[in-house]
């Protein structure tokens, strides 16, 4: 590779190995168990076990793709890989390469410069390429597209799976618009597995709460970091790291604010700086997560005024979304999870959104025959196949009546055609903060809001609400939310509702995707094609109530003689 750079007059400046930051290694990556495992099977199982993929014959897969929302981990997560993976005996190389860095001006220099990358690697093997941002490298090719980039992405395509073997070199891109990406790249042999980087749920950002606290001293509470991780709902892992950093700031305004007026360098103690809880209140007010900066979220939990008015009614409309969609009622209730045991030993999930680790129909080696073993019971006329495993619920979608089908419900919770309306009554506004309540509950599931903002921000509605209802099924289970829909299907034209029917329609019938609207207008005045996507007989529309006289008693009990009954605060001017 040398020789070839120095005849043509080139530079290795972008083949050279990169140099890593040692000091992220899996247990600095917090909320991510299940991609780590994954990766753990890709890159150091390979190289730790290579009997196992002698003796099965088998390759381990050489690539995959990180998608999700900026600041998810994506590029943490490659640094923590290439940091495991040289420790010890093993040694493994690490390329890092920026999709827009791979182009040149030149005719050629581009695709020589890949073709160098790839060789280098597999000279320097085992080896990890990183490709961060591919979608500036890869983009879709089309007749629209300069033919010079389509000539890269061809070079990118052919080196990856092409006629020779790459070897041990594994190929990991990053992007977070994976609808840009050529679709020749998502195949098995190139990017064989697909991980989604989401925001974290209240468990990972508690865990990453206490990876950016663990070297504090003294460490933050157990139940504080319990409390923030119930009040950062929207934040990623670099709004948490960067919420950490600021309650230290504060913490320092608080303890000597003359640093700030003062040119000379002062003499401080360090022990007298203590972090206290208000230091993250103060934070989080000056800190705005990435996930809001250009869209709100739109989930928010019941606020303290409202909540003695409303609490009653949410847990009904949880109880109620449990029977329609029962993905939710797994995510809501943590302590299912512990119910099977396979061993006496590990804890079997009985819900993962990782298809790699979760999901298992089998419970013990002794229940699945050999591949080669022949059972005479299925060659019996007349034998039931669902004596093999548990049986499941299921409801017709022709007359709704109830039969059953060889399936456990704690491994595959199933659903037909899971949809929920929520109806208010004209004027009195409950079913934005109670839809936003339940959409803060289930957290766990990705949200698409498909709000009238959000499609005509975009030059062309029906393109963004194909994209986003495409990306609802790719990452099922989900949650497609229209709030108001009443008006919401008043505003858009015939074109867009045709195609939201025809999109809600070709989604196949069990896959768990959630349609969540709200309306402030009754079911009975309500157009037909409304009523239609929604069956008042399966408890799919629920009517919100007024609230009771011991509800408004709480709600002015707690306003009247805990708020009002309390002095005002005193200033401090210390």
């Amino acid at each position: 590779v040398g020789k070839d750079t120095m005849k043509n007059g080139g530079t290795l400046a972008g083949v050279e190995q990169m140099q890593v930051d040692r000091s992220v290694q899996f247990d600095g990556v917090g909320g991510l168990s299940d991609h780590i495992s994954s990766l753990k099977e890709m890159v150091i199982f390979p190289l730790l076990y290579p009997e196992i993929f002698e003796r099965l014959k088998i390759e381990p897969p050489r690539g995959c793709l990180f998608h999700g929302p900026p600041g998810t981990g994506k590029t943490l997560l490659a640094r923590a890989l290439a940091n495991e993976c040289s420790q010890g005996h093993m040694r493994v190389t690490f390329f890092m390469r920026k999709g827009a860095e791979c182009l040149s001006k030149w005719i050629g220099e581009s695709e020589r410069q890949l073709r160098l990358l790839f060789e280098q690697a597999y000279q320097m093997r085992p080896s990890i390429i990183f490709f961060d941002e591919i979608d500036a490298l890869a983009p879709v090719r089309s007749i629209k597209q300069d033919q010079i980039h389509s000539s890269v992405v061809g070079t990118l395509l052919a080196l990856m799976d092409g006629l020779a073997s790459r070897g041990e070199v594994v190929v990991i891109g990053a992007t977070n618009r994976l609808d840009s990406i050529d679709p020749a790249l998502r195949r098995p042999g190139r990017f064989e597995r697909e991980f989604r980087f989401s925001l974290p749920n209240k468990e990972a950002r508690k865990e990453i709460f206490k990876i950016h606290t663990r070297d504090w001293n003294p460490k933050p509470s157990d139940n504080l970091l319990e409390e923030l991780a119930e009040a950062c709902v929207g934040y990623c892992g670099a709004d948490i790291k960067a919420l950490c950093a600021e309650t230290g700031l504060c913490a320092l305004r608080h303890r000597y604010p003359q640093l700030y007026e003062s040119r000379e360098r002062l003499q401080i103690n360090m022990d007298s700086i203590k972090i206290k809880a208000n230091d993250f209140s103060m934070a989080m007010q000056k800190t705005v997560p990435a996930s809001r900066r250009v869209v709100p979220s739109s989930g928010r939990a019941l606020s303290a005024i409202s909540k003695p008015l409303l609490e009653n009614t949410l847990e009904r409309i949880l109880q109620a979304l449990q029977r329609v969609f029962p993905h939710a009622e797994l995510a809501l209730k943590k302590d299912q999870q512990q119910g099977i045991m396979s061993t006496p030993t590990f804890n079997k999930p009985l819900f993962s959104l990782n298809p790699i680790l979760g999901n298992n129909m089998i419970e013990s080696d002794e229940e699945s025959p050999s591949i080669s073993e022949e059972k005479l019971t299925h060659k019996t006329p007349g034998h039931k196949m669902a004596e093999l495993c548990p049986f499941s619920r299921y409801i017709c979608p022709c007359d709704g009546s109830v039969f059953k089908t060889a399936e456990n419900p704690r491994d595959q919770p199933t659903s037909y055609r899971p949809r929920f309306l929520l109806i208010e009554e004209p004027g009195s506004g409950q079913a934005a903060d109670l839809a936003a309540a339940v959409i803060h509950s289930l957290e766990k599931f990705p949200i698409y809001t498909l709000d009238t903002p959000t499609l005509f921000a975009s030059t062309s509605p029906d393109e963004m609400c194909v994209q986003l209802m495409r990306e609802a099924q790719r990452s099922a289970p989900s949650i497609i939310y229209v709030p108001q829909i009443p008006s919401w299907w008043e505003t858009v034209g015939p074109t867009l509702r045709s195609v939201f029917t025809t999109l809600l329609q070709s989604i196949p019938r069990f896959t768990p995707v959630l349609l969540l609207a709200t309306s402030d207008v009754q079911l009975r005045d309500l157009p037909e094609e409304i009523k239609a996507l929604f069956n008042n007989e399966y408890e799919e529309v629920f009517r919100i109530p007024r609230p009771t006289c011991a509800e408004r008693r709480r709600f002015f009990e707690d306003l009247v003689m805990k708020q009002a009954a309390q002095p005002p605060p005193l200033k401090n001017n210390t």
